[in-house]
């Protein structure tokens, strides 16, 4: 008697197995934006591939992907099974690895957006790291200065460099990152070292408008008062490369992260000017969306960054000692 309940649940189940499969040959179809080019990372055949999507899409009831002989794009309803599928492949993965235990060993590939500058040169250290202690993992490196769309892009977490006023996202700071204000001593035309911060108005300036255009604010050290200075910039950038280039080029002062121009102090290329006053330094988040479960990848990544991204920042950002960071 307890034969039929059995039959009956068995074909269902494997039914779901196989739609869980046939997401997972879709997400690698949309990812390597072709049939030919996802048969080949599955280490299938392309009529394989294509029957998997064909199964998928009449189970569904839907078209997911208009194709012609050059192109591949999604369809609205393909957008939608994609950012969707991606949310429960994810899950699922997190959920076996919850069941294995919180020891299980990281797999698969981790997409993080990073802003240019961090990603270039600071967190490369610690994301080879990781690497080098968990060799089943592949990572996305993607250098972007925006706030990413986790689920369209297909991210799964990102470096933020500034408050995160995004309730929808998990926020794990990570560090703070000193700032100061410098500058060519071509732009000071033969004047001494700013020391008050009144006197950097005088001065002609650069802004990086992600974080300041036409005034920066200051806080003496010591004293602990506030002071605002308005600039009129001569250049207005998105880029801490490219202020820092402008800066060490003499095209002006500006307020910009320790870390980077450490060497430029060192050889004299920039001063640091007003020592005793020193602009907010800017939190550094990691962030990821809100999930019932995280799999080993990026639980392991966030514990790998939070482990060395401050010892790093305070190491690059010392000028002259420890007293002017």
């Amino acid at each position: 008697m307890n034969a039929t309940p059995a039959a009956t649940h068995a074909p269902a189940a494997s039914a779901a197995l196989d739609r869980v499969a046939l997401m997972q040959t879709f997400v690698h179809i949309v990812e390597a934006g072709s049939l030919s080019a996802a048969a080949q990372q599955m280490s299938a055949t392309q009529p394989t591939v294509s029957r998997r999507l064909q199964a998928l899409e009449r189970s569904l009831g839907l078209r997911l992907l208009r194709r012609s002989t050059h192109s591949m794009q999604l369809t609205e309803d393909g957008e939608r099974c994609y950012a969707r599928a991606k949310e429960l492949l994810a899950s699922w993965a997190a959920f076996e690895a919850d069941l294995r235990g919180a020891g299980d060993e990281p797999e698969g590939t981790l997409r993080v957006v990073v802003p240019h500058a961090l990603g270039q040169h600071l967190l490369v250290g610690p994301m080879a790291d990781y690497l080098r202690a968990y060799p089943r993992v592949q990572i996305d490196w993607l250098l972007n200065d925006r706030r990413p769309d986790f689920i369209s892009d297909g991210i799964d977490c990102a470096i933020q460099v500034g408050e995160v006023t995004d309730p929808s996202v998990v926020a794990v700071k990570l560090s703070e990152v000193p700032r100061i204000v410098v500058a060519a001593p071509s732009v000071l035309s033969g004047r001494s070292v700013p020391a008050q911060a009144a006197e950097l108005a005088e001065l002609p300036w650069l802004a990086l408008r992600t974080f300041y255009r036409t005034e920066v604010l200051l806080t003496h050290a010591k004293g602990g008062e506030s002071h605002r200075v308005a600039i009129r910039p001569r250049m207005s950038t998105d880029s801490l490369y490219a202020l820092r280039s402008a800066a060490t080029m003499g095209q002006g002062a500006c307020l910009i992260s320790t870390w980077l121009v450490r060497e430029d102090l060192a050889q004299g290329r920039l001063l640091h000017l007003v020592p005793d006053w020193q602009p907010a330094p800017l939190p550094v988040y990691l962030v990821y969306p809100h999930a019932r479960f995280y799999p080993a990848k990026l639980r392991r990544f966030v514990e790998t960054m939070r482990g060395v991204m401050g010892e790093r920042v305070e190491a690059l950002s010392l000028v002259g000692g420890g007293a002017d960071r």
